[in-house]
């Protein structure tokens, strides 16, 4: 399946280039390792912000709330005082009431259904990890990789490969998971019906 630039850039209005996240990471810390270790902190962070709140795909908004600090970062640095985390946290305030604006009902995915036999549900998440396109299966298989300051090197990489930006390679690699999902149940709910229609 051919890689679609074009569309996962229409997601944002700015991308997350190497140079704008190399001087975010440098505005959190000086040090490169401490800087990898705020930054996954502050990202979670503005997931639970957003997640707490309601938000349909919060990690989407909270990789939004970074680009749009990382856009501004050359000129925040140079008069913002005090924690970062707080000018990301007051960006993320201001994302959440746009979204309020334009709010639409978040999609109900049906719960997955209770199974005994982990078997059953592992054998479902290969069927369905080998369903996946060749390029959604390396994401959902490497994107979650590693710890802390490796994770980012990692995601760094992964993007280069794909010849895309960070942030597209977010938005991919949580629609591949959603989809992931969508199977995973699909095929759990398959299994417990036959399951239920042999006890009868």
């Amino acid at each position: 399946m051919p890689i679609d630039q074009d569309s996962d850039r229409q997601k944002t209005k700015w991308d997350l280039s190497q140079e704008s996240f190399e001087s975010l990471l440098k505005w959190l810390d000086s040090d490169r390792e401490k800087a990898g270790r705020r930054y996954e902190d502050i990202r979670g962070r503005l997931i639970k912000i957003f997640g707490s709140r309601g938000c349909y795909e919060p990690d989407l908004l909270a990789d939004e709330t970074i680009n749009r600090v990382a856009k501004r970062v050359t000129d925040i640095e140079k008069t913002y005082e005090g924690d970062p985390a707080l000018y990301f946290y007051g960006v993320a305030n201001k994302i959440h009431l746009e979204q309020l604006r334009k709010q639409k009902p978040a999609p109900k995915l049906p719960a997955v259904p209770a199974l005994d036999d982990f078997e059953q549900e592992y054998d479902c998440l290969e069927r369905c990890i080998g369903q996946l396109p060749a390029d959604s299966r390396v994401l959902v298989l490497e994107y979650y990789e590693n710890e802390q300051h490796a994770k980012i090197v990692h995601r760094q990489r992964l993007a280069e490969r794909f010849g895309i930006g960070l942030n597209a390679l977010r938005i991919r690699a949580h629609r591949a998971r959603l989809i992931l999902r969508q199977c995973i149940i699909e095929c759990l709910q398959r299994k417990q019906a036959a399951h239920l229609e042999y006890s009868n």
